[in-house]
């Protein structure tokens, strides 16, 4: 299945999902991404699959224009028409659903949003041992007096960072012991709009690339401070694992992430292609020991309580067991 609109492979996908279901005849079939979803939510009932779920982790199409904006929302329309259940991953979600009558079937958020939860003792604070935290900190040239922002996600400019860039940059030029990680990879590197940005951290001797990593965790262990300052998010991962491992988060006042972060409880809430407000959010947390250490005890806690993976298992497996209720019902 090939991630761009391709009619020749979509429709040869189409045909081995409909044939795969007529062979298995499954009970339920969930999908999560936009094109797996449109595939097999049409494949699905296609072949007679009783129990159709689509999970959007976010929408495309409210952040295109033209042709590609009314295509995306007819896919969309076409999923949720051919799906029997439909869930949002969190409250921003559904409401660009219902704001641009995707559907007009029930919508529930499964848990407290997130499609799969936290492994909490995986992404832990006590993961790595100091020993370990030290080494990495020497081969990124960290100091143990210096303060460490960390970005994971690919370098683009969705995701905030020519403001985090920007903001960093200026921060770096006032203050002496911060660095930036940047963890992920750089996508068109040789695009105008991106050269000023990139030139920026190729220039910035505390700025940190590592590119894309495996584990990011080592790297949520060597710092003080998530930054996402992204300009939309479905239900953002990265804040749900730098909160579990104890790191509060600077985040753009968006749906996604003003649903796990409330401001200056476990993160500071920044409007969004603001990066001024962004440095000034950043300077706070590095000039504040006292105001960081609070918001760090109380990172770890809200993800252990509301996105622990177990937690988001048991309802997903309790709206699992309805549907074949259900089911069972209708056949009697």
């Amino acid at each position: 299945m090939h991630r761009p609109i391709s009619l020749r492979q979509d429709l040869k996908s189409l045909w081995n999902l409909y044939w795969y279901f007529k062979k298995e005849k499954p009970a339920i079939i969930h999908s999560i991404t936009p094109k797996a979803g449109l595939l097999s939510m049409m494949a699905g009932k296609l072949a007679g699959v009783p129990v159709r779920m689509h999970t959007f982790t976010g929408l495309i199409f409210p952040h295109k224009y033209g042709y590609m904006k009314r295509t995306l929302i007819i896919m969309d329309k076409i999923l949720c028409r051919c799906a029997t259940h439909v869930y949002p991953e969190g409250r921003g979600v559904k409401e660009d659903l219902q704001k641009h009558n995707i559907t007009n079937k029930p919508l529930k958020i499964i848990a407290n949003g997130n499609v799969n939860g936290v492994d909490v003792d995986y992404y832990h604070p006590e993961a790595f041992s100091e020993e370990n935290k030290k080494q990495l900190r020497a081969s990124l040239r960290i100091k143990e007096e210096d303060f460490v922002f960390v970005f994971v996600g690919r370098l683009v400019i969705d995701k905030g960072v020519r403001e985090l860039v920007k903001a960093f940059d200026a921060l770096s030029k006032q203050h002496q012991n911060i660095k930036l990680i940047l963890v992920g990879p750089r996508e068109n590197a040789h695009n105008p709009k991106k050269r000023a940005m990139f030139h920026t951290i190729n220039q910035n001797q505390k700025i940190i690339t590592v590119g894309f990593q495996d584990d990011v965790r080592p790297y949520y262990a060597v710092s003080n401070v998530l930054m996402l300052p992204s300009y939309r998010e479905g239900f953002p991962n990265a804040v749900l694992q730098a909160g579990a491992m104890g790191l509060p988060s600077i985040v753009s006042d968006i749906p996604g992430c003003n649903e796990i972060i409330e401001h200056e409880v476990n993160g500071l809430l920044v409007p969004k292609k603001n990066h001024q407000e962004l440095q000034k959010a950043m300077e706070k947390v590095f000039k504040n020991p006292y105001f960081l250490l609070n918001l760090k005890k109380n990172a770890r806690n809200k993800v252990v309580e509301s996105f622990d993976k177990n937690f988001v298992w048991q309802e997903l497996k309790k709206e699992y067991e309805n549907a074949l209720d259900k089911l069972k019902l209708q056949k009697k």
